[in-house]
């Protein structure tokens, strides 16, 4: 039996491999990539390589083994996700593994903003399929605000449509911890974890938080989600992925990534990462 990770040189997948590494034997670990190139680090390191691409079915008929512990890695392009994932999930099938973890959103079927879309109808094909599954609903990653600080501090401003809704993030190695955890250990199949961050803050708290570790003048511009569209796409986002992120903000103003049921926290086995560690190694790395 082996640990399987499918976009193991994406932002998450890295982390997960990483980490399984510090848990496992490094010959327990299968990395899926699509280049095995970018994955040369991991192979020095003892991890399986097997190549398949989400967009090209056929290559991931050898990509799973009968009894495979599996983590899904949701795809990262928004509107081609559910042929893809039904790719993988027929693969796993197939395959005969004996767990799928995917990467899902908070709220499940609750969630009712545009980027949960894809998720809900994934989730629902896992279910349909009769796999041994495990739900790892992410809630907002921490780094969705800090890969963005350049902008924010150019201009003084944390700029966004969510009026004081607040947001439970936690970091990617957080949510990798919790994969980790139901990849490597029992009793996890047949749950959905709703995994989010311990505390909640609003985007006037991040403001603060970025002003007390830059030493600037940081606000927070309320602004309507058409003008911050504007904003978005004037910046160079493609419009439909603005639209989404603008989506986001209406959703986090309604309270549904604000959660914090602590279940992240319990796998893990310690406290999520707080913002402003993240913030402070953000600014740091400037």
């Amino acid at each position: 039996m082996s640990i399987v990770v499918t976009g193991a040189t994406g932002a998450l997948g890295r982390l997960v491999v990483e980490q399984l590494l510090d848990t496992v034997p490094a010959d327990r670990i299968v990395a899926v990539v699509r280049d095995k190139e970018k994955a040369a680090a991991l192979a020095a390191r003892g991890v399986e390589l097997r190549v398949a691409d989400y967009d090209r079915p056929e290559t991931l008929a050898e990509a799973f083994r009968a009894g495979d512990r599996v983590l899904l890695v949701s795809g990262s392009e928004v509107g081609r996700r559910i042929p893809q994932h039904t790719a993988v999930i027929d693969a796993a099938k197939a395959a005969g593994v004996a767990q799928l973890a995917y990467t899902g959103v908070l709220g499940g079927p609750d969630a009712d903003f545009l980027l949960a879309e894809e998720h809900k109808a994934t989730e629902q094909l896992v279910l349909d399929s009769g796999l041994p599954y495990t739900f790892l609903r992410n809630g907002w990653y921490t780094e969705n605000y800090t890969a963005n600080l350049a902008p924010v501090l150019e201009h003084g401003a944390v700029v966004g449509n969510a009026g004081d809704g607040r947001i439970a993030s936690a970091t990617r190695a957080d949510y990798a911890a919790a994969a980790v955890a139901v990849l490597t250990g029992e009793g996890h199949l047949g749950a959905a974890y709703e995994l989010s961050g311990d505390t909640a803050w609003s985007l006037d708290e991040y403001a603060a938080v970025v002003a007390e570790a830059t030493g600037k003048e940081i606000a927070y511009n309320r602004v309507p989600a058409a003008v911050h569209q504007e904003i978005l796409v004037g910046a160079g986002l493609p419009e439909a992925f603005a639209a989404i992120l603008v989506d986001v903000d209406e959703a986090i103003g309604r309270g549904l990534l604000a959660a914090t049921g602590g279940d992240l926290a319990r796998l893990i086995g310690r406290p999520t990462t707080p913002l402003a560690e993240t913030v402070t190694a953000a600014v740091a790395a400037l």
